[in-house]
């Protein structure tokens, strides 16, 4: 049997030993960068394969993300996703007056909602393909007793939905975890009234999340929701250079479909690691992918009041040691190198790479039902990307209304606005190496983007009124 054969016709049974490969004497394998050979596995091992071909014309696809996603592009229209039928426009009542300040014990879907200004009105009709989706990994998963019951204790004052519209993978049986019953309960409280999907991928890819067979299922589905969050990541340099740009490519195609893919930034700050005795900042991924929307994190100034936001010292941010700026963040990131009076030494970061975050949104105290039982205090950009992406799905509501295009891949839109419609957060600096030359302080915020909170928090009526657009 030759090796093409082998390869690709019994692969399985190839890497469990029951079919073999001799090379002739001139024939060498090489592995792939980054891997290490373990031996042969057990015959009796089960192995789960994903097999992801090789993609060609990167360059061309590239091109195509940005003419479709940038508003200044004759080309533009948010993504090639078809264009969702007319409905009759809903008028929006008039907002809060920004700035009410109101006790809270905890963040609850009001809080959310006081703080950024939206009214009962402001969610989904329930007459438009609106949907939104999160995705859930690494064994963790909702349970729907616990998603009905969030919804009795803190959805009284909102319409919403107390159940998925569907589960597309495998849901365990077992405890629900915090992190999936979070990410379930904030997208549908701030995504309110709109079908919501769940994407369940257990397993592991390099020990980690399995990020390219939840990307593969979506490349190979027609009709798919138009917000997608995930509040998982990674270290950049934990994953092999074959695997990170594979998953890019994927995140690319989804990009240039008119997919909208948030990602939380990480709750390590700027991190940490050492090379040969030297500190430097640690990237995560897919936050810094250029393809997607990655969401920071945010504290109130006053923790029991609702008032204005701080920087969460646990929000991720920095810059990628693997992809370059992309070229609709380059004004925004050379200014805030160029004014920040609090930058950390340039050995520290690759100042040309993509900057993340690209926004922010609350991220510290909140209430979760996880297992029958309220549980308060829950943190992380895993709280602030699914409230983003829910109020990204009301903007979609709208949208649809009118008869135009889901948003897709927004940061080329974000940019060239500048942030308009978004809190500018301008208070603190999170967290990095504990060392004698940062001394834990990695990155601060400023006016406009900076890469702690990007452009900022959403102020949901400007944000509407900027994004509603054409």
């Amino acid at each position: 049997m030759g090796p093409r054969a082998c390869l690709l016709g019994l692969l399985a049974l190839f890497v469990a030993g029951k079919c073999s490969y001799s090379p002739e004497p001139d024939q060498q394998w090489t592995l792939p960068p980054g891997w290490v050979s373990l031996g042969r596995a057990d015959p009796e091992e089960e192995l789960s394969l994903t097999f992801a071909l090789r993609q060609q014309n990167l360059e061309r696809l590239s091109e195509l993300v940005q003419a479709v996603s940038d508003p200044g592009s004759s080309r533009y229209v948010g993504g090639l996703h078809r264009f969702p039928p007319t409905s009759t426009l809903r008028q929006r009542p008039e907002p809060q007056v920004p700035g009410t300040v109101g006790l809270h014990l905890g963040v609850t879907p009001s809080v959310i909602r006081e703080r950024y200004n939206l009214t009962a009105q402001d969610v989904g009709s329930g007459t438009t393909n609106n949907s939104q989706a999160c995705a859930q990994f690494l064994e963790q998963y909702f349970h729907e007793s616990d998603l009905a019951e969030f919804m009795r204790l803190f959805g009284g004052n909102f319409a919403h939905q107390a159940s998925v519209a569907r589960v597309v993978g495998q849901q365990g049986r077992g405890r629900a975890g915090i992190e999936a019953s979070l990410d379930v309960e904030y997208l549908m409280s701030a995504g309110a009234n709109i079908s919501t999907w769940v994407y369940s991928s257990p397993g592991r890819h390099e020990s980690q999340e399995p990020f390219l067979q939840w990307l593969l299922l979506l490349s190979n589905e027609s009709a798919l929701p138009h917000v997608h969050t995930v509040s998982y990541g990674d270290d950049e340099d934990s994953l092999s250079s074959a695997y990170i740009q594979r998953v890019n490519t994927e995140l690319m195609k989804a990009a240039a479909r008119g997919l909208t893919l948030l990602f939380a930034s990480g709750d390590s700050g700027a991190g940490c690691w050492s090379v040969l005795g030297r500190h430097r900042f640690r990237p995560s991924f897919p936050a810094s992918s250029p393809y997607v929307t990655t969401v920071g994190g945010t504290s109130f100034q006053n923790p029991f009041r609702v008032t204005d936001e701080v920087v969460d010292y646990i929000s991720g941010g920095g810059f990628s040691n693997v992809f370059p700026r992309p070229s609709y963040q380059e004004e925004a990131v050379a200014q805030y190198l160029s004014s920040s009076a609090h930058l950390p030494p340039s050995s520290y970061f690759n100042a040309s790479g993509r900057a993340y975050p690209d926004v922010a949104a609350l991220s510290d105290g909140y209430w979760v039902v996880s297992n029958h039982v309220p549980i308060p205090w829950v943190s992380g950009t895993s709280a602030s990307t699914p409230v983003f992406g829910g109020l990204l799905s009301l903007i979609n509501e709208h949208r649809i209304l009118r008869g135009l295009p889901p948003l897709g891949f927004l940061n080329p839109r974000l940019y060239q606005q500048h942030g308009e419609g978004l809190f500018d957060v301008t208070r603190g600096c999170h967290e990095s190496c504990l060392n004698e030359e940062v001394e834990g302080q990695g990155f601060c915020s400023g006016p406009g983007w900076d890469p702690v909170t990007g452009w900022g928090t959403p102020n949901f009526p400007a944000l509407l009124k900027t994004l509603i657009n054409p």
